[in-house]
């Protein structure tokens, strides 16, 4: 297998540059792939935003950093790359047309890894050649912060090219989770969407408000996720006992009518209530100014659980 020096990118979207800003940082070189032009400028915006909040939870810039060459010819990328990350808008018929000519040009050592939110890996390499080659490497925006990445193998993966991502993905500083089976939605976008439509039945009823909700979340649940999530708390919240104390006591309360767990019915009020809630939370702030704080305090507290060596911070620490 050829070393990995240069890795290719299919996408200039958000979660492209992210992928860009993190892997430059890495000290691998990055050819680029997007159909626009127009898309280059952009893109290399959206990683020079991406460095101070990297350098300020890495304590200091790398030594040495890779490049970034953009191309608007997917042959150019596809063979010069020795990796290729795939962040294409999610639509399933783009990709396993994208992964098909990615497939026929690259060489058959190269590794094809998409950043789909949910899409089955089996779907995607269904077009390939040399279909072993194909995984999931679905991450979290912002991709150049947030260290978790889900891996998905599909019916043709190989182990060998399981083995091969989780090591790649761990010099990038990430944590690869690598799902035992293939699923919609992997995980952590099953959980998001669970939680997502709730949100919405609570707007939609009237029972909140966007900001309402989100204060629910920040002030409480949202505080204990980042350091055990749910099982380990609920174990916690068990007492001595633990989590067979906790389910003996609350276990029946599952049946009780506490969610919804669909969609509410789209209309013009649940959309003024939606978009003009979170339009009012900004408080006037553009998008960016948002991105900036939000990046803050991610480094803050990402350090703070460095300290405590959990959750994050035993990835900051190479402690797993």
């Amino acid at each position: 297998m050829t070393s990995i020096k240069t890795v290719g990118i299919a996408g200039a979207g958000v979660i492209g540059a992210g992928w860009a800003a993190r892997v430059m940082w890495a000290g691998y070189d990055v050819v680029a792939y997007d159909p626009f032009e127009k898309s280059e400028a952009p893109m290399r915006d959206k990683i020079e935003r991406a460095w101070p909040s990297m350098e300020k939870l890495a304590g200091g810039r790398p030594a040495k950093m890779g490049t970034l060459r953009f191309t608007t010819d997917l042959n150019d990328m596809a063979q010069a790359a020795d990796w290729i990350q795939e962040a294409a808008p999610e639509r399933e018929d783009l990709k396993i047309g994208l992964y098909e000519k990615m497939d026929a040009v690259a060489r058959p050592d190269v590794i094809m890894a998409s950043s789909s939110s949910g899409f089955l890996p089996s779907r995607l390499q269904s077009r390939c050649r040399h279909p072993e080659r194909l995984i999931i490497g679905h991450p979290f925006y912002p991709v150049y912060l947030l260290p978790l990445v889900e891996t998905v193998a599909g019916e043709k993966t190989s182990a060998d090219v399981m083995d091969r991502a989780d090591a790649l993905y761990r010099t990038l500083g990430m944590f690869p989770l690598r799902l035992k089976k293939e699923i919609d939605g992997y995980i952590c976008d099953r959980l998001q969407e669970a939680l997502w439509r709730e949100a919405l039945n609570v707007l939609d009823k009237g029972i909140g408000t966007t900001e309402d909700i989100d204060r629910a979340i920040i002030y409480s649940a949202g505080l204990r996720w980042a350091i055990m999530g749910s099982f380990l708390h609920y174990h916690t919240a068990g007492g001595d006992g633990g989590m067979a104390a906790f389910m003996a006591q609350f276990d029946p309360s599952l049946e009780l009518p506490w969610t919804d767990l669909k969609f509410p019915k789209w209309s013009e009020e649940l959309t003024e209530k939606l978009v003009g809630g979170c339009e009012r939370q900004a408080e006037g702030k553009t998008i960016a100014e948002w991105e900036v704080k939000r990046n803050d305090v991610l480094v803050d507290i990402m350090h703070v659980l460095k300290k405590h060596n959990i959750g994050v911070g035993e990835v900051l620490n190479g402690k797993v």
